[in-house]
């Protein structure tokens, strides 16, 4: 089992500046105690995401640590050229010493598309085109590309990752639509919300990649060269009861943070694809499995069952989030370091 770490970095009541430098105080920490990879989001003109340019975040992150790998989960690629995303990408690869991973999607919120500019009707076909695009200025110098977006014509690419061919995509998904196709690419995957939601969505992945035959990138430190992953809010205290007094009001905050768009425009369309999970509340969160809190051993019995029933071999935690001081936060991470990971770390 690998322990893999993620990230909104949202607004939390205090200065940016302070929460930027909490931040890499609280990822260093995690580098050192063995986490596999920090996963940083990208949403826009929210509360949500105070790092909606994740390449200039992540370059100080690189700095910071030194084991861990790194990358978005994910870049929303509607909203990029992929000329300048594939230089970013090479250049972040580089700064890290060959930790980058990278998450692609199309992006979640309609909201955050049409502030952009870009229309949500048309940003699944922009999304395939720009993926396309994208691994072709990865793997051509010069490149060309031809498409109903994005064309390019015989563009040098001096600028080469230093993983080659590329490195690896992942791809982050709580539908089937979106899991099936992260399958039959071959992407390292993880899946999102509710239980029961999370295990159709592995269940229909595996089936793809099956077909396929494999992952594009085989990735040896998880079994079959994949990494079949599952995102879950934790919180590790000394007590059941005092986990779950940090995290209800933590998580409270988060989903504050996740409706803020929805709320401002004062609409319920789109409902689709924002997600049912979004408009819960910490305690049916909870309930389905989203969030973990509780004493060490609670925490291990709840990762126990969760993996037992879902096979995942990644487990993506969400340990600092919503308004939480970070002391409270590296108090969970020692705790989840020396009580929780050595007795998961066979499963």
């Amino acid at each position: 089992m690998k322990i893999g770490l993620f990230d909104h970095v949202e607004f939390s009541n205090r200065p940016l500046a302070t929460v930027f430098d909490e931040r890499l105080e609280f990822v260093a920490a995690a580098d050192e105690a063995g986490f596999y990879c920090y996963h940083i989001a990208e949403h826009h003109c929210t509360p949500l995401n105070m790092v909606p340019v994740p390449g200039v975040y992540l370059g100080a992150v690189a700095r910071a640590t030194k084991t861990m790998r790194l990358g978005p989960l994910c870049y929303l690629l509607p909203l990029y050229s992929p000329l300048k995303l594939a230089e970013e990408i090479c250049m972040l690869d580089h700064l890290s010493h060959g930790r980058m991973e990278v998450g692609i999607g199309r992006g979640v919120s309609p909201f955050e598309l049409n502030y952009n500019n870009v229309k949500h009707d048309d940003s699944r076909d922009i999304f395939f085109d720009a993926y396309a695009c994208l691994r072709q200025a990865l793997a051509d110098d010069p490149f060309s590309y031809s498409g109903k977006y994005v064309s390019y014509d015989n563009v040098p690419m001096p600028l080469k990752p230093l993983q080659q061919p590329t490195p690896a995509f992942w791809y982050g998904s709580s539908n089937t639509i979106g899991a099936t196709w992260a399958g039959e690419q071959g992407m390292q995957f993880v899946a999102n919300g509710p239980t029961e939601m999370a295990k159709e969505n592995l269940t229909v992945f595996r089936k793809a990649l099956a077909v396929r035959g494999g992952p594009e990138h085989p990735k040896g430190e998880f079994p079959g060269g994949i990494a079949e992953g599952l995102l879950r809010h934790i919180v590790v205290a000394d007590t059941d009861a005092a986990a779950q007094a940090i995290a209800r009001p933590a998580y409270e905050h988060h989903l504050k943070s996740l409706n803020w768009l929805r709320n401002l425009n004062g609409s319920t369309e789109f409902t689709s694809r924002l997600g049912a999970h979004r408009g819960q509340t910490y305690d049916v969160c909870a309930a389905s499995g989203m969030v973990i809190a509780g004493s060490p051993a609670t925490v291990v019995r709840a990762i126990e069952q969760q993996v037992g029933e879902l096979g995942i071999n990644y487990l993506l935690t969400y340990l600092f989030f919503g308004d939480m001081p970070l002391t409270t936060a590296q108090r969970s991470l020692a705790l989840f370091r020396t009580e929780v990971m050595p007795r998961i770390a066979h499963l």
